[in-house]
């Protein structure tokens, strides 16, 4: 390959984990840069990479050293949008004082008491899914996990119905990274993503203005209506939402399901001899949806020993921090009774997912509703494809018994 085809992404995955194997499980060399080069220079990628709980920890909870401000990582982020724009400065790309009024306006809204008034409706919204089922087959990506997040999240943003196929088509185009390393690649990656976030930007922007003076009591009412935030703000959190909203909870649900059939205890949390809640937390660190996220040094700072200058990229691991064997008893293990479980699949500080409680309350209500719907459900572990944006997998074959 010539010069003049290929080119660094520097948002794009470690070497080591670029082929299919290495994307579905990057777990071993986790462990090896754990051990070997803990704090490591990718000089491919021009940016550091950190692999243990306690680097990790540091990071994302340090923001006066380590920040959150995206447009300092320039446009060859895979984090970023080709023209810089302002329009996706959100609650998770900057830092305090910012951050606070970005995110403490609807912060209310996401907490676990406030969303369990919208459990019986998650709760319909998921028999219906499972009532399109038929046959004896399905994919459980495509016709569950992907569809129930969309419209959970779709109606609290109160989005029409017949939106939905198009929004999971820009949010997936929000994250993808180029499946080769060719400048035409990256480019077309690059003029998707733009595209993306223009077409949802000015969409976001009509729903916003038609309802400035509206008083419902969906999230887009009240971005409309609050004062705490520009129109560009506006806009910037209703993407968030919706792309955060989906894409996270629908990796969380099929690698759950992935988790359960591996090991083989489906039917023992369907008796409840394995406990939901906690198996679903263990999914959470031990197939995390989200792998990595990335933070900008803004000072001179050492990190065990080795040396990081201001502006320098910075991608902690969340996968390898949640089996650091510093911190997790056989961290290998899937242990679905696992307590203490203080994994950090969802970020920590400040900048903790704002969304984490609605995706667990998700996937609890899910995977309830699916295992007293069906007999039995055995998915197709082998010839596994992963996704090319987060961690999870583009389908998951299914076949299963209808309760009589």
């Amino acid at each position: 390959m010539s010069s003049s085809d290929s080119v660094v992404d520097k948002g794009q995955l470690p070497k080591a984990i670029r082929s299919r194997e290495g994307r579905l499980e990057p777990f071993e060399w986790y462990a090896t840069m754990r051990r070997e080069s803990p704090v490591h220079f990718d000089e491919q990628r021009e940016r550091w990479d950190l692999f243990r709980y306690d680097d990790v920890n540091r990071v994302l909870t340090d923001h006066d050293v380590f920040t959150s401000d995206r447009s300092r990582m320039g446009t060859d982020s895979a984090n970023d949008t080709e023209d810089g724009g302002s329009i996706l400065r959100t609650m998770i790309s900057v830092d305090p004082p910012d951050h606070n009024r970005l995110r403490g306006f609807v912060n209310d809204r996401f907490q676990p008491g406030t969303l369990r008034e919208y459990q019986p409706r998650i709760e319909e919204l998921t028999k219906a899914l499972l009532d399109q089922i038929d046959g004896t087959t399905f994919d459980f990506v495509d016709d569950f996990a992907v569809p129930l997040p969309v419209i959970v999240i779709a109606e609290l943003l109160g989005i029409p119905p017949e939106r939905r196929d198009q929004f999971k088509d820009w949010s997936d185009a929000l994250v993808a990274r180029p499946e080769e390393r060719s400048a035409a690649a990256v480019k077309r990656v690059r003029e998707q993503r733009q595209q993306a976030q223009q077409e949802m930007g000015r969409y976001f922007a009509t729903l916003l203005e038609e309802r400035q003076n509206g008083t419902g009591n969906d999230l887009i009412t009240l971005a409309a209506t609050t004062e705490e935030l520009t129109r560009d703000e506006q806009i910037g959190f209703c993407m968030l939402l919706l792309l955060a909203g989906n894409i996270t909870t629908t990796n969380l649900l099929t690698n759950a399901l992935w988790c359960f059939e591996e090991q083989g205890i489906t039917d023992a949390i369907r008796t409840g001899a394995i406990d939901r809640k906690q198996a679903i937390e263990e999914v959470l660190r031990y197939r995390s949806p989200i792998q990595s996220l990335d933070r900008i040094a803004v000072e001179d700072v050492e990190l065990n020993g080795q040396y990081i200058q201001a502006g320098d990229i910075i991608t902690g691991w969340l996968g390898a921090a949640n089996r650091d064997p510093e911190r997790f008893d056989a961290p290998e293990a899937f242990r679905p009774e696992r307590r203490p479980n203080r994994h950090i699949a969802f970020g920590t500080g400040i900048h903790y997912c704002l969304g984490a409680p609605l995706a667990r309350i998700e996937a609890d209500i899910a995977f309830e509703l699916l295992l007293d719907r069906f007999d039995t459900v055995e998915a197709e572990l082998t010839d596994l494809q992963p996704i090319h944006s987060l961690y999870g997998l583009e389908s998951l074959t299914c076949h299963y018994e209808v309760r009589s």
